[in-house]
C-alpha cells in the first residue's frame, strides 16, 4: 500500500513536471502575474484603505510600476547598446592585455601534445573532411520575427490582464474561489494562508528591493570613485542581478572585472574595482540582508541553487526570476499548517536544528520497548 502511495505521488508530480515543461508558454505570464500581484497587493491595499476603488488603485500601481521600469530601462539603454556593439573591440583589448597568459597557457598545451605524441610519430592520419553545409530550406527571417513578436506580445498581455484582475479583486475574490471548493471552515483556513503568503512575498521583495537599491547605489558611487566607464549603468546593473541569488553577484563581478580590464592599464586600478564590489556585495549578503530581511525568511543555500538551475532549465530566465519567491511561498505555508513540519525543516537552512534532537530522542524512546531484547530471568 505504501509503495503504491509513493508510486503514484511520483506519477503525479511527474506528470505535473512534464505538463509545466510543455505548456510553459501558457504557465509563464500566468506564474509572473501571481508574483507581481503577490508583490503589488501591498500597495492596493493601503489604498484601498484610504476608500479608493480597487480597481483605480490597481490600475494606478500597475502604471506606476510600468512606468518607472520602463524608464530605466530606458535611461540604461543608450549605454547598455554602446557596450554591446563595443564587444568585438572589448573581446580585442582583453586579448592583447592577456596575451603573456595565453602564451603560458599555449605553451603548456604543446608540451602536454609534445609527450602524448611520443612513439607515435610515422603514424599520420588523414584529415578529417569538413562536414557539409547544410542547405536545408529554412523559414525567412521577417516570418521568424513576426512569429516571436505575436507571442511575446500575446505573453505580454496576458501578464498584464492577470495581474490587473488579481490586484483588483484581492481577497475578496480569493475568498470566493476558495469558499467555491470548500466549506466555510477550509474556506477562511486557506484564505488565511493565502494572506499571509501574500504578506511575507510581499514585505519579503519590497525590503529586497530597497536593499538592492542602496547596493546599486553604492556601487554606483564606488565605480565612479574608480573612474569606470558609465558607472550608473554598472550600479543599476548590480541592483537588477541582486534579486538572483549568489549567480547574479558573481555576474556582476565577472562583468565589472572585465570592464575594469578593458578600461585601464594598472592592475591595482582592475584589483580595486573587483575588491571594493566583493567587500559591497559581502556587506549587503552578510550584514545588511540578515538584519533586514530576518533568519525566519532564510531558506537552504543548495535548495535555492537548485531551484535557480531547474527553473531555468524549464522557463529560462522567467524560471530563474520565480525560484527563490517559490521557495519563500511554500516556507510560509509550511509555518502556517500543522503538517508542515517535515516541508519546514526540509527548507530550512542548515543551521536550524532547533528540537531536533529532542524528536530523534522522543523516536527513540518511542521504538525502544518495540525493539529491545527481553531480559533473561534470574533464578
Amino acid at each position: 500500500m505504501v509503495k503504491t502511495t509513493t508510486m503514484g505521488r511520483v506519477i503525479l508530480w511527474g506528470s505535473l513536471g512534464l505538463l509545466l515543461y510543455v505548456g510553459h508558454v501558457a504557465f509563464i505570464p500566468v506564474a509572473l502575474a501571481l508574483l507581481f500581484g503577490l508583490i503589488l497587493s501591498a500597495p492596493v491595499e493601503a489604498l484601498h484603505q484610504f476608500h479608493v476603488p480597487r480597481s483605480l488603485s490597481a490600475a494606478l500601481i500597475l502604471v506606476l510600476v510600468l512606468s518607472t521600469v520602463g524608464g530605466a530601462v530606458a535611461l540604461m539603454w543608450t549605454p547598455a547598446q554602446d557596450w554591446f556593439a563595443k564587444a568585438p573591440q572589448t573581446m580585442n583589448i582583453m586579448k592583447q592585455k592577456v596575451v603573456p597568459i595565453a602564451k603560458f597557457m599555449n605553451r603548456i598545451d604543446e608540451l602536454r601534445k609534445n609527450v602524448g605524441n611520443i612513439g607515435a610519430q610515422g603514424h599520420a592520419g588523414a584529415p578529417a573532411s569538413p562536414a557539409p553545409a547544410s542547405t536545408s530550406a529554412t523559414e525567412s527571417a521577417p516570418a521568424l520575427l513576426l512569429d516571436a513578436g505575436g507571442a511575446a506580445v500575446a505573453s505580454i498581455l496576458t501578464f498584464l490582464i492577470v495581474t490587473l484582475f488579481l490586484l483588483t479583486g484581492g481577497p475578496p475574490m480569493m475568498a470566493r474561489m476558495t469558499a467555491a471548493f470548500a466549506d466555510n471552515l477550509k474556506a477562511s483556513y486557506v484564505l488565511h494562508i493565502i494572506e499571509k503568503v501574500r504578506g511575507e512575498v510581499g514585505h519579503f521583495y519590497l525590503t529586497t528591493t530597497l536593499i538592492n537599491i542602496g547596493l546599486g547605489t553604492a556601487t554606483g558611487l564606488a565605480m565612479w570613485a574608480w573612474h569606470m566607464p558609465t558607472p550608473y549603468l554598472w550600479g543599476a546593473l548590480a541592483a537588477v542581478l541582486n534579486y538572483i541569488p549568489y549567480a547574479g553577484p558573481g555576474t556582476t563581478l565577472l562583468l565589472l572585472t572585465v570592464v575594469a580590464v578593458v578600461s585601464f592599464n594598472t592592475l591595482s586600478q582592475i584589483l580595486g574595482v573587483a575588491g571594493t564590489y566583493l567587500v559591497i556585495s559581502m556587506i549587503e549578503g552578510q550584514l545588511v540582508q540578515p538584519l533586514l530581511v530576518g533568519r525566519r525568511m532564510e531558506v537552504n543555500p543548495l535548495l535555492i541553487f537548485l531551484s535557480l538551475w531547474f527553473g531555468g532549465l524549464f522557463w529560462g530566465i522567467a524560471g530563474v526570476i520565480l525560484a527563490t519567491p517559490t521557495l519563500v511561498a511554500l516556507k510560509v505555508i509550511a509555518e502556517n499548517t500543522k503538517s508542515g513540519k517535515p516541508m519546514l525543516e526540509f527548507l530550512g537552512p542548515n543551521n536550524q536544528t532547533a528540537g531536533r534532537d529532542e524528536q530523534l530522542k522522543k523516536f527513540a524512546r518511542r521504538l525502544e520497548p518495540r525493539n529491545a531484547a527481553p531480559r533473561p530471568s534470574t533464578p
